[in-house]
Protein backbone atom coordinates (compact mmCIF):
# COMPACT_ATOMS: atom_id res chain seq x y z
CA UNK A 1 0.00 0.00 0.00
CA UNK A 2 2.69 2.58 1.00
CA UNK A 3 4.69 1.31 -2.23
CA UNK A 4 1.60 2.16 -4.79
CA UNK A 5 1.28 5.60 -2.74
CA UNK A 6 4.43 6.39 -3.00
CA UNK A 7 4.10 5.76 -7.11
CA UNK A 8 1.42 7.45 -7.55
CA UNK A 9 2.98 10.49 -5.24
CA UNK A 10 5.47 10.25 -7.94
CA UNK A 11 3.83 10.45 -11.28
CA UNK A 12 1.73 13.30 -10.05
CA UNK A 13 4.75 15.06 -8.71
CA UNK A 14 6.40 14.30 -11.94
CA UNK A 15 3.32 15.30 -14.40
CA UNK A 16 3.16 18.76 -11.95
CA UNK A 17 6.76 19.73 -11.85
CA UNK A 18 6.77 19.32 -16.06
CA UNK A 19 3.77 21.60 -16.05
CA UNK A 20 4.98 24.17 -13.53
CA UNK A 21 9.18 23.95 -14.73
CA UNK A 22 8.89 23.47 -18.47
CA UNK A 23 6.80 26.79 -20.59
CA UNK A 24 6.52 24.39 -23.58
CA UNK A 25 4.99 21.47 -21.55
CA UNK A 26 2.78 23.79 -19.73
CA UNK A 27 1.83 25.45 -23.50
CA UNK A 28 1.03 22.19 -24.77
CA UNK A 29 -1.44 21.24 -21.67
CA UNK A 30 -2.87 24.61 -22.27
CA UNK A 31 -3.34 24.00 -25.61
CA UNK A 32 -5.03 20.84 -25.34
CA UNK A 33 -7.23 21.41 -22.35
CA UNK A 34 -8.37 24.25 -24.55
CA UNK A 35 -9.09 22.44 -27.43
CA UNK A 36 -10.53 19.59 -25.49
CA UNK A 37 -13.07 22.21 -24.00
CA UNK A 38 -13.79 23.74 -27.69
CA UNK A 39 -14.90 19.93 -28.69
CA UNK A 40 -16.93 19.51 -25.92
CA UNK A 41 -18.43 22.86 -26.31
CA UNK A 42 -19.00 21.74 -29.73
CA UNK A 43 -20.48 18.24 -28.50
CA UNK A 44 -22.40 19.61 -26.27
CA UNK A 45 -24.27 21.62 -28.44
CA UNK A 46 -24.84 19.25 -31.24
CA UNK A 47 -25.47 16.05 -29.24
CA UNK A 48 -25.86 13.25 -31.01
CA UNK A 49 -25.13 14.95 -34.65
CA UNK A 50 -21.02 14.11 -34.37
CA UNK A 51 -20.29 11.33 -37.02
CA UNK A 52 -17.91 8.53 -36.77
CA UNK A 53 -15.66 10.40 -38.54
CA UNK A 54 -15.12 13.28 -35.82
CA UNK A 55 -14.84 10.66 -33.43
CA UNK A 56 -11.60 9.29 -34.77
CA UNK A 57 -9.93 12.64 -35.66
CA UNK A 58 -10.36 13.54 -31.70
CA UNK A 59 -8.85 10.23 -30.95
CA UNK A 60 -6.00 10.98 -33.51
CA UNK A 61 -5.38 14.51 -32.03
CA UNK A 62 -5.24 13.06 -28.29
CA UNK A 63 -2.94 10.36 -29.62
CA UNK A 64 -0.80 12.94 -31.92
CA UNK A 65 -0.43 15.26 -28.20
CA UNK A 66 0.68 12.02 -26.22
CA UNK A 67 3.40 11.26 -28.98
CA UNK A 68 4.61 15.02 -28.88
CA UNK A 69 4.44 14.94 -25.13
CA UNK A 70 6.96 11.58 -25.03
CA UNK A 71 9.05 12.80 -27.68
CA UNK A 72 9.15 15.92 -25.57
CA UNK A 73 10.30 13.85 -22.44
CA UNK A 74 12.30 12.28 -24.48
CA UNK A 75 14.72 14.98 -25.41
CA UNK A 76 14.59 16.70 -21.91
CA UNK A 77 15.30 13.29 -19.87
CA UNK A 78 18.13 14.46 -17.84
CA UNK A 79 15.63 17.66 -16.18
CA UNK A 80 12.73 15.58 -15.70
CA UNK A 81 14.79 13.01 -13.86
CA UNK A 82 16.18 15.77 -11.33
CA UNK A 83 13.17 17.28 -11.18
CA UNK A 84 11.58 13.89 -10.41
CA UNK A 85 14.29 13.10 -7.81
CA UNK A 86 14.04 16.55 -6.31
CA UNK A 87 10.03 15.82 -5.46
CA UNK A 88 10.52 12.32 -4.57
CA UNK A 89 13.03 12.72 -2.12
CA UNK A 90 11.58 13.89 0.85
CA UNK A 91 8.81 10.99 1.01
CA UNK A 92 11.34 8.45 -0.12
CA UNK A 93 13.80 9.50 2.76
CA UNK A 94 10.74 9.86 5.27
CA UNK A 95 9.66 6.45 4.83
CA UNK A 96 13.89 5.13 5.10
CA UNK A 97 14.20 6.97 8.10
CA UNK A 98 10.69 6.08 9.91
CA UNK A 99 10.52 4.57 13.29
CA UNK A 100 7.91 2.81 15.36
CA UNK A 101 5.59 4.82 17.21
CA UNK A 102 5.56 4.57 20.81
CA UNK A 103 3.26 6.95 22.96
CA UNK A 104 4.99 9.21 24.24
CA UNK A 105 4.49 9.69 27.86
CA UNK A 106 5.78 12.49 30.39
CA UNK A 107 8.13 11.15 32.66
CA UNK A 108 10.70 13.58 34.88
CA UNK A 109 7.88 16.26 34.35
CA UNK A 110 5.21 14.69 35.22
CA UNK A 111 5.71 14.28 38.93
CA UNK A 112 3.70 15.42 40.99
CA UNK A 113 3.20 15.86 45.58
CA UNK A 114 0.33 14.89 47.18
CA UNK A 115 -1.68 18.12 48.94
CA UNK A 116 -0.42 19.09 52.46
CA UNK A 117 -3.47 17.24 53.89
CA UNK A 118 -3.15 14.15 51.72
CA UNK A 119 0.15 13.82 52.94
CA UNK A 120 -0.73 14.04 56.22
CA UNK A 121 -3.30 10.99 55.96
CA UNK A 122 -0.99 9.16 53.87
CA UNK A 123 1.58 9.24 56.86
CA UNK A 124 -0.81 8.08 59.33
CA UNK A 125 -2.61 4.78 59.59
CA UNK A 126 -1.84 2.23 56.84
CA UNK A 127 -4.84 1.66 54.93
CA UNK A 128 -6.43 -2.20 53.71
CA UNK A 129 -7.44 -3.20 50.32
CA UNK A 130 -10.97 -3.55 50.11
CA UNK A 131 -11.99 -7.49 49.37
CA UNK A 132 -12.11 -8.98 46.31
CA UNK A 133 -15.04 -8.72 44.77
CA UNK A 134 -16.34 -12.04 42.58
CA UNK A 135 -15.02 -12.63 39.61
CA UNK A 136 -18.03 -12.97 37.44
CA UNK A 137 -18.51 -9.24 38.19
CA UNK A 138 -15.64 -8.61 35.36
CA UNK A 139 -17.29 -10.74 33.10
CA UNK A 140 -20.18 -8.70 31.76
CA UNK A 141 -20.72 -7.76 28.36
CA UNK A 142 -20.75 -3.73 29.40
CA UNK A 143 -17.66 -4.25 31.25
CA UNK A 144 -15.77 -6.55 28.62
CA UNK A 145 -16.82 -4.19 25.58
CA UNK A 146 -14.87 -1.09 27.31
CA UNK A 147 -11.90 -3.08 28.59
CA UNK A 148 -10.91 -5.93 26.50
CA UNK A 149 -9.73 -9.26 27.60
CA UNK A 150 -10.37 -8.03 31.06
CA UNK A 151 -10.58 -11.71 32.57
CA UNK A 152 -6.58 -11.77 32.30
CA UNK A 153 -5.81 -8.59 34.23
CA UNK A 154 -4.40 -8.94 37.65
CA UNK A 155 -6.57 -7.10 40.46
CA UNK A 156 -3.96 -7.70 43.30
CA UNK A 157 -2.98 -5.29 45.11
CA UNK A 158 0.13 -6.64 46.44
CA UNK A 159 1.96 -6.33 43.56
CA UNK A 160 1.77 -2.62 43.19
CA UNK A 161 4.28 -0.65 44.35
CA UNK A 162 3.69 -0.06 47.80
CA UNK A 163 3.30 4.01 47.84
CA UNK A 164 1.51 4.01 45.24
CA UNK A 165 -1.35 1.59 47.13
CA UNK A 166 -1.79 3.77 50.13
CA UNK A 167 -2.22 6.81 47.94
CA UNK A 168 -4.68 4.94 45.54
CA UNK A 169 -6.73 3.04 48.60
CA UNK A 170 -6.71 7.00 50.30
CA UNK A 171 -8.50 8.24 46.52
CA UNK A 172 -11.01 5.07 46.99
CA UNK A 173 -11.45 6.32 50.99
CA UNK A 174 -12.32 10.25 49.71
CA UNK A 175 -14.76 8.67 47.39
CA UNK A 176 -16.36 6.54 49.44
CA UNK A 177 -16.59 8.86 52.42
CA UNK A 178 -17.33 12.12 50.99
CA UNK A 179 -18.60 11.28 47.22
CA UNK A 180 -20.27 8.03 48.31
CA UNK A 181 -18.89 6.20 45.25
CA UNK A 182 -17.81 2.76 45.87
CA UNK A 183 -15.05 1.82 43.96
CA UNK A 184 -13.27 -1.23 42.13
CA UNK A 185 -10.07 -2.14 41.16
CA UNK A 186 -9.82 -3.48 37.24
CA UNK A 187 -6.65 -3.85 36.60
CA UNK A 188 -3.40 -2.99 38.11
CA UNK A 189 -0.19 -4.39 37.93
CA UNK A 190 -0.06 -5.26 33.92
CA UNK A 191 3.04 -7.80 32.74
CA UNK A 192 4.95 -6.96 29.81
CA UNK A 193 3.40 -9.55 27.80
CA UNK A 194 -0.02 -8.39 28.65
CA UNK A 195 1.20 -4.77 27.59
CA UNK A 196 2.14 -5.90 24.15
CA UNK A 197 -1.04 -8.14 23.38
CA UNK A 198 -3.38 -4.98 24.26
CA UNK A 199 -0.97 -2.69 21.96
CA UNK A 200 -1.83 -4.98 19.64
CA UNK A 201 -5.49 -4.77 19.54
CA UNK A 202 -5.23 -1.14 18.45
CA UNK A 203 -4.93 2.08 19.63
CA UNK A 204 -8.23 2.25 20.68
CA UNK A 205 -7.60 0.16 23.24
CA UNK A 206 -3.77 1.41 24.23
CA UNK A 207 -1.04 3.17 22.82
CA UNK A 208 2.17 2.18 24.89
CA UNK A 209 4.11 -0.65 24.48
CA UNK A 210 5.63 -3.41 26.45
CA UNK A 211 7.93 -1.48 29.15
CA UNK A 212 5.66 1.80 27.87
CA UNK A 213 3.20 1.70 30.59
CA UNK A 214 3.31 2.46 34.40
CA UNK A 215 1.08 -0.99 34.90
CA UNK A 216 4.43 -2.68 34.27
CA UNK A 217 6.43 -1.10 37.40
CA UNK A 218 3.33 -1.30 39.70
CA UNK A 219 2.44 2.18 39.19
CA UNK A 220 -0.42 2.56 37.49
CA UNK A 221 -3.95 1.23 37.77
CA UNK A 222 -7.12 1.40 36.04
CA UNK A 223 -10.75 1.60 38.20
CA UNK A 224 -14.58 1.73 37.68
CA UNK A 225 -17.55 2.48 40.15
CA UNK A 226 -19.60 -0.33 42.19
CA UNK A 227 -23.19 0.13 42.20
CA UNK A 228 -25.84 -2.74 43.13
CA UNK A 229 -23.91 -5.43 42.87
CA UNK A 230 -22.55 -4.24 38.71
CA UNK A 231 -19.66 -2.62 37.68
CA UNK A 232 -20.51 1.18 35.64
CA UNK A 233 -18.08 1.70 33.16
CA UNK A 234 -20.01 3.03 30.28
CA UNK A 235 -19.31 7.51 30.04
CA UNK A 236 -23.14 7.28 29.06
CA UNK A 237 -24.55 7.14 32.39
CA UNK A 238 -24.77 10.58 33.86
CA UNK A 239 -24.00 9.16 38.05
CA UNK A 240 -20.77 7.29 36.63
CA UNK A 241 -19.23 11.05 34.68
CA UNK A 242 -19.88 12.86 37.76
CA UNK A 243 -17.90 10.56 39.65
CA UNK A 244 -15.06 10.03 37.42
CA UNK A 245 -14.99 14.42 37.70
CA UNK A 246 -14.69 13.51 41.92
CA UNK A 247 -12.30 10.55 41.03
CA UNK A 248 -9.90 12.82 38.79
CA UNK A 249 -9.87 15.25 41.76
CA UNK A 250 -9.09 13.01 44.45
CA UNK A 251 -6.13 11.39 42.31
CA UNK A 252 -4.40 14.48 41.73
CA UNK A 253 -5.11 15.80 45.17
CA UNK A 254 -3.01 12.79 46.48
CA UNK A 255 -0.15 13.63 44.13
CA UNK A 256 -1.76 10.91 40.82
CA UNK A 257 -1.91 11.42 37.06
CA UNK A 258 -5.19 11.05 35.93
CA UNK A 259 -5.72 9.56 32.82
CA UNK A 260 -8.91 12.01 32.32
CA UNK A 261 -6.62 14.98 31.04
CA UNK A 262 -4.62 12.97 28.23
CA UNK A 263 -5.84 13.70 24.81
CA UNK A 264 -6.98 10.16 24.37
CA UNK A 265 -8.94 9.99 27.76
CA UNK A 266 -8.44 7.38 29.94
CA UNK A 267 -10.89 8.18 32.50
CA UNK A 268 -10.77 5.18 35.30
CA UNK A 269 -6.75 5.53 34.72
CA UNK A 270 -4.51 6.51 37.56
CA UNK A 271 -0.39 6.76 37.48
CA UNK A 272 2.13 7.86 40.27
CA UNK A 273 5.13 8.40 38.04
CA UNK A 274 8.29 8.64 38.72
CA UNK A 275 11.60 9.54 36.59
CA UNK A 276 13.59 7.25 35.09
CA UNK A 277 11.05 4.73 34.91
CA UNK A 278 9.58 3.85 31.25
CA UNK A 279 11.46 1.68 28.99
CA UNK A 280 13.39 0.05 31.78
CA UNK A 281 12.93 -4.04 32.66
CA UNK A 282 12.65 -4.10 36.20
CA UNK A 283 14.29 -6.30 38.08
CA UNK A 284 11.58 -7.99 39.75
CA UNK A 285 8.03 -8.48 38.64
Amino acid sequence: MVFVALVLYFVLMVAAAAVLLLPAVRQRCFAAARSQWRRLSTSAASAGSQSASSIRHSVGSATTTLASARDFLAKRRALVLAAAGVVTLPPVLALALRHRQVFQFEDDDGVREPDPQIAALLNGERLVPPPPLPPEVFTTREVELVRPAIREASRDWEQLDAEFRQRLLLVYKIMRDEHGYEMALLEGYRSPERQAKLAAMGSHVTQAGAYHSYHQFGLAADSAFYRDGKLVISEKDPWAMRGYELYGRAAESAGLVWGGRWKMMDLGHVELRRPGVLGKRPAQQ
